[in-house]
């Protein structure tokens, strides 16, 4: 009788959800409702979306309480469709929160009163000074507090925090007449400090001396958000607020993270602060990082934002900077790695997450198993034939990205992942394992409902955001040991846990080349395949791991997927791997039956397991490719002047050997507009060309390198005239950002010797001339 109660017991304990049994919800898109079209509009919302988010973060450190209602699926309208859509997931029969009663609440105030004991007081910040808005999210994790801005008005939502629901002051981050406590000046307040000569910097020294060094911070997590200033720049309407990210700072103050905003370029003044000296912001960045690394022990930290490129620090719009924003992007993902650190890389403008407080408390598994095609299936697909012989085909696969960031996860998979033709494709899913710190109870999800044709495969570089050459000595921002062996703990814990053993886009950025080390590292954790910067050839093995380089980043399912097909099936079998990003599977499936139509042989598309494991096959059956005229092992460099000093020509005839931008090349920048960039090369016995294939890509904003003109020559022997082969001139229209020629000729030519000639366009966004990029040259 006693067993029989106890078993009934647990039967009835596990009916009980895991959390509270009530959830509080609140619509947080009626705050917008006190922009009023005014300045002090935008700075009530800011504040009052500040002090929802703390407020969250506390509220939800042990346990979900408060569930907002706030982005919506369209064109950022209020009506909270995402949320809505994650919130009945969680709370269908079988998730976490199934059985959870919803409390709807009428305003903030409710909640305020409601988990009074969650907070101590409030944290005050300058609304003149904007970074000790970063300081008051810190203080707020690591103090239990709500941070506000300072403002007197008897309208403003700190009079209403203080007056009305007398709440108190318990961190003052300026002074409280309201004059600013950070001046750049003399000693930085609270430290023995000499100031660095800028207020900005001296605040986050503050931070780091007050919190970080001491330990009453996260030693997993770091926030990169913008600070106060976007608010101060921001325009009163909705849209603007909804993109700045703020809303994502509950997971910040949940899990007490130190949170920063901060140039990475040591060459020029932000635009926030344009009095200090150049490179004082990075300075201030290297010491906030080293000290995260020592309290890490220098284990691998979590950075969740991304460089604030529409606003900050970038050439883009008025965001003040001199360097573009890719340049940027790599900068900032170089100096976090030189410290152990990778990115979960919140794009601002793309990328607010409202609840991720609430998602990481959702449990996982232990482990996630998935179903890898093996060399039987692709037998008996006929991909491999009774002979032992690899079908001459193109085989293509797709990394499916990008999904570095638990933001876009969370805010594009409701219209990407419910699409109805997903399973109808095979796909291999790049979510960056690592991102389930943030967002468990989706990964939870998407493991649960993948379709038969869904594999998984980790992102951009691994489980997080890194360039993996900065992990190796001398590291360049940093000076710290080697953190090879620390990568390779933290992509094994997740690698392991979601059972993923291919590594979809090695993105290596500024940073050094890889080194053997590090290769074989990426074999340890992805013994099924590599994709991205190996500093190798186009693809092949490499110690028994098959790899390949990232063919091209493809943006129309219809155009790209034509221009593309005009170089492939001459030299079969081939193998290509393209990148796309936040396509829908019927966006997939656009690409792949376009492809098929417009290439001169089979084209087959494998998830990335089964194009791995046939291509691994491939290479060590001895089966040898249609001969290939053009391919860097059949060519010699005869004139090469003109070729940036980080580049290398075999780039352009399928090598990878560039110490950036592989797979492509690029000229020498500098030139004056109308120089003629050239590359002089033989092949190894003369050719008969009927079509000429050439891909060019400019960037992706202005007419940075693009080239006017582009013309092939051609001659037998040395001592013959050119011949002209193919020539065309060119515009802008023409990129987008990339200019695919395939070119017939009249009649056949017949020649050994070939000049390449570019000419230089004129001057970019930024009044520099930069070089034009030739990404394959090709002919048949």
């Amino acid at each position: 009788m006693k067993i029989s109660i106890f078993f009934a017991l647990v039967l009835l304990i596990g009916a009980i959800p895991a959390f509270a049994a009530d959830l509080d919800v609140y619509e947080l898109f009626r705050e917008y409702d006190h922009l009023n079209g005014t300045k002090a509009g935008v700075y009530n919302t800011w504040d009052r979306l500040h002090t929802a988010a703390c407020l969250q973060g506390l509220a939800n450190r042990q346990e979900p309480r408060i569930y907002y209602i706030h982005l919506d699926s369209g064109q950022y309208l209020p009506k909270g469709s995402i949320d809505l859509y994650w919130l009945d997931k969680m709370t269908a029969p079988g998730s976490f929160l199934h059985g959870t009663h919803r409390i709807f609440h009428d305003s903030l105030d409710e909640l305020l009163v409601k988990y009074r004991s969650c907070y101590k007081g409030l944290a005050v910040y300058d609304g003149n000074v904007a970074a000790t808005s970063n300081a008051a999210t810190t203080a707020a994790g690591a103090e239990d507090l709500i941070a506000v801005r300072w403002d007197p008005d008897p309208d403003s939502w700190y009079t209403h925090l203080t007056r009305d629901l007398k709440i108190p002051v318990k961190r003052w981050l300026v002074n409280r007449d309201g004059s600013s406590m950070f001046t750049g000046k003399g000693i930085i307040p609270g430290t023995k400090r000499e100031s660095t000569g800028s207020a900005k910097c001296d605040v986050y020294i503050w931070a780091k001396e007050k919190y970080l060094d001491k330990g009453k911070c996260s030693k997993k997590i770091l926030g990169y958000y913008i600070d106060f200033y976007y608010a101060q720049k921001a325009s009163p309407d909705a849209k603007w607020l909804r993109n700045a990210t703020l809303v994502n700072l509950d997971y910040m103050v949940a899990n007490k993270g130190f949170v920063v905003d901060l140039n990475i370029w040591e060459d020029e003044t932000p635009v926030d602060d344009r009095g200090q000296k150049p490179g004082t912001d990075l300075e201030t960045f290297k010491e906030v990082l080293r000290s995260a690394y020592t309290q890490a022990g220098g284990e691998f930290i979590q950075v969740s934002g991304f460089v604030p490129w529409g606003h900050k620090y970038v050439t883009y719009g008025n965001s003040g900077g001199t360097h573009e924003g890719v340049a940027s992007e790599w900068r900032h993902a170089e100096l976090l790695s030189n410290f152990n650190c990778c990115k979960d890389a919140d794009a601002i403008d793309f990328s607010d997450m409202t609840n991720a407080s609430v998602f990481s408390k959702a449990p996982m598994k232990k482990e996630y198993r998935q179903q890898k095609p093996g060399l039987e299936e692709l037998r008996s697909r006929g991909l491999i034939d009774e002979n032992g012989k690899v079908k001459e085909c193109v085989y293509v696969s797709t990394y499916v990205g990008d999904y570095d960031a638990a933001a876009w996860l969370y805010s594009r998979m409701p219209e990407i992942w419910e699409n109805p033709s997903r399973g109808k494709v095979e796909l291999g899913w790049a979510f960056n394992p690592n991102l389930a710190q943030r967002f468990a109870f989706g990964f939870d999800y998407f493991r649960r409902t993948a379709a038969p044709g869904d594999t998984f495969v980790a992102g951009d570089s691994g489980a997080g955001y890194v360039t993996p050459g900065s992990l190796q000595e001398p590291r360049k921002f940093s000076g710290l040991p080697d953190g090879k062996d620390a990568w390779e703990r933290h992509c094994r814990y997740w690698f392991d846990k979601f059972d993923i053993s291919v590594e979809g886009f090695i993105l290596n950025g500024f940073a050094p080349a890889l080194d053997d080390d590090l290769r074989d590292l990426y074999t340890r954790i992805a013994p099924d395949g590599i994709a991205g910067q190996m500093n190798l050839e186009h693809d092949g093995v490499y110690k028994g791991v098959p790899y390949i380089n990232l063919q091209a980043d493809v943006y129309r399912p219809v155009e790209d997927a034509v221009n593309h097909a005009r170089y492939m099936g001459y030299t079969l079998p081939e193998f290509y791997m393209f990148r796309n990003i936040l396509w829908t599977p019927e966006s997939q499936i656009t690409f792949q039956k376009t492809m098929k139509e417009n290439v001169d042989a089979d084209v087959v598309f494998l998830e990335p397991y089964g194009f791995f494991a046939l291509m691994k096959y491939f290479y060590e059956s001895g089966q040898e490719k249609r001969y290939d005229p053009f391919n860097y092992h059949n060519l010699t460099l005869i004139d090469g002047s003109d070729i940036g000093g980080k580049s290398d020509w075999r780039d352009l005839f399928g090598g990878a050997f560039a110490e950036v931008e592989k797979g492509m090349l690029l000229f020498e920048d500098g030139k004056p507009e109308g120089y003629v960039h050239s590359l002089t090369f033989e092949s190894r016995e003369p050719l008969e060309i009927k079509r000429v294939n050439l891909i060019l890509q400019k960037d992706h904003t202005g007419a940075s390198r693009m080239t006017n003109k582009a013309v092939l020559l051609g001659k037998l022997n040395e001592e013959d005239p050119w011949e002209t082969i193919y020539e065309e001139e060119l515009t802008e229209d023409d990129f987008y950002p990339e200019y695919y020629s395939r070119y017939n000729l009249d009649k056949p030519v017949r020649a050994r010797i070939f000049r390449l000639e570019l000419t230089q366009s004129p001057a970019g966004e930024d009044g520099v001339t930069r070089a034009p990029r030739a990404v394959e040259l090709t002919i048949n």
